[in-house]
């Protein structure tokens, strides 16, 4: 079983042990779901006791969910829905105004459909990515949003439902403008493109934080001496010559985009699909030291999925090794009679237990 050291970082560059105290609240789904909140957090965050509903998103028919902590961790088989509940959250928390919702409706579709606009078989049509989420309900203890079409009479209209405001617009009138909400963003499968990285790292060096990733780059591989932005590209500097990010594989681009990620998300949220991408399974734990750390360090409400056993073993030593309380880690299972999906917490002596004793934990 994975057991490493870990070093806390405090994003200044140089080591330190950092504890935070944080509260609690959670989710649910037509798509209802509860936002992200506990004490500490400002102004919204998934939270541990509230109720979270999903409904009409995706694969969820009526879904609930709570418990939610600081940093948390959702594992399960394939095709159960995890990635949707990541977009879900990732949807409730943008849905501020109509550009930033249909801006976060169209980046989950393109999310999804990203090697197929590579390839050319579909075009990246805005309005085709909207219309698609039509029926969408996600409530939180934040926000309860929706998205509703409606053909009557000839005349289609568009209902957005957020905030306490609902707006009904003519598809005509619709001008179709999308706007990113700070401090929350989302890392799919694919990674983050060099463009989001550059912008990203910005929020690093406004902390003079360089120092930090170069320290965290070299615990992962020390023949990386350190990362900078050179003619618009980003590049790594090994063994004293300098490449470029897509030159050093899936684990090293993975990991800028996680801790580049964190610092863009302060006082906000980060959604990471597939946590443990490319990075090979003995260096996870202190993948997972490097996110508890900064998270708490900039305030930062984490939601990574996976289905791998390394992944989650490495998360629960991290709780341990740091004595955390703020983290949870969630299973998601399909009910074999009702088929609903379901899910349901362990804090970290009862994953503890599973991991050790053969129990059943990713959705088996």
């Amino acid at each position: 079983m994975l057991r490493s050291q870990h070093r806390v970082y405090d994003g200044s560059g140089e080591e330190a042990r950092t504890q935070d105290v944080w509260g609690a609240e959670g989710i649910s789904g037509r798509v209802k779901f509860l936002p992200l909140a506990w004490a500490g957090m400002p102004k919204t965050s998934f939270r541990k006791n509230s109720d979270s509903p999903l409904k009409g998103f995706k694969c969820f028919a009526d879904f609930k969910a709570q418990g939610f902590m600081q940093v948390n961790l959702i594992g399960g088989k394939n095709n159960v829905g995890k990635t949707a509940f990541l977009e879900a959250c990732f949807v409730n928390v943008s849905a501020q105004d109509i550009k930033n919702f249909t801006k976060v409706l169209v980046s989950i579709k393109f999310m999804r459909e990203n090697l197929n606009l590579l390839l050319g078989d579909i075009e990246r049509n805005i309005q085709q990515f909207i219309e698609q989420s039509n029926g969408i309900f996600v409530r939180s203890n934040i926000n309860t949003c929706s998205y509703q079409i409606e053909n009557k009479e000839g005349i289609k209209k568009y209902f957005f439902s957020f905030n306490n405001e609902s707006i009904g617009i003519n598809v005509n009138e619709f001008s179709f403008e999308l706007s990113d909400m700070e401090k929350i963003h989302f890392i799919d499968n694919f990674g983050l493109s060099n463009s989001h990285v550059i912008n990203y790292y910005s929020s690093l060096q406004k902390k003079d934080a360089e120092a930090s990733l170069n320290i965290i780059l070299n615990e992962f591989d020390s023949s990386i001496e350190v990362f900078k932005i050179i003619d618009e590209k980003p590049q790594c500097k090994v063994n004293g010559k300098y490449l470029e990010l897509t030159e050093l594989g899936d684990g090293v681009r993975h990991l800028v985009s996680i801790v580049t990620s964190l610092y863009a998300s302060e006082n906000g949220y980060l959604f990471i699909d597939e946590m443990d991408n490319g990075i090979h399974y003995t260096v996870l734990g202190e993948l997972w030291n490097v996110i508890f750390t900064l998270s708490a360090k900039l305030n930062v409400q984490v939601f990574a999925t996976t289905h791998s056993k390394e992944c989650i073993e490495a998360f629960n030593h991290v709780q341990h090794d740091l004595g955390d309380k703020q983290s949870a880690y969630f299973e998601m299972a399909r009910n074999i009679k009702t088929e609903q999906i379901f899910m349901r917490d362990l804090d970290d002596e009862q994953l503890a237990y599973e991991l050790t004793h053969q129990g059943k934990y990713r959705g088996e």
